[in-house]
């Protein structure tokens, strides 16, 4: 990564074996957002909360372990608030640091999960399973 004077940061990536450099029109959409989400958590804390809408979208769900990693680290320090649609990226999380929000009437509920109340749930089903078929 280099600034080319311009305030604009410019990316190339060179792979193993090759003097031939990547560059970003050359990576999979999937790629350049796992960067992108990876470079905003792991900035110095700037900001209080940082909101995340459905970051799953185009990752290789094996990313999404690595991405919910990041996100672990990044709550140490700022506040995290991630809506998702992914059983995947669900997995990574314990059931009291999930908050549903349904609409009732108009109106946005929200409430915490409680893992007492799962527990023998969650000894059959991960996490994630009971978000596809409870919620």
């Amino acid at each position: 990564m280099q600034s080319n004077g311009d305030e604009i940061i410019e990316l190339e990536w060179a792979q193993t074996n090759t003097d031939y450099p990547f560059h970003p029109g050359q990576l999979s959409d999937g790629t350049l957002r796992f960067i992108s989400l990876a470079t905003a958590l792991l900035q110095k804390p700037s900001a209080p909360v940082m909101l995340f809408d459905e970051p799953e979208l185009g990752l290789h769900p094996n990313a999404l372990n690595v991405l919910a990693g990041l996100f672990k680290q990044a709550s140490y320090h700022t506040q995290i608030i991630i809506a998702t649609q992914s059983a995947t990226l669900l997995n990574n999380f314990d059931a009291e640091n999930v908050v549903i929000i349904n609409r009732n009437n108009g109106e946005s509920m929200l409430s915490r999960l409680n893992e007492e109340s799962l527990a023998e749930w969650l000894e059959s089903y991960t996490l994630g399973e009971l978000w596809q078929k409870m919620f």
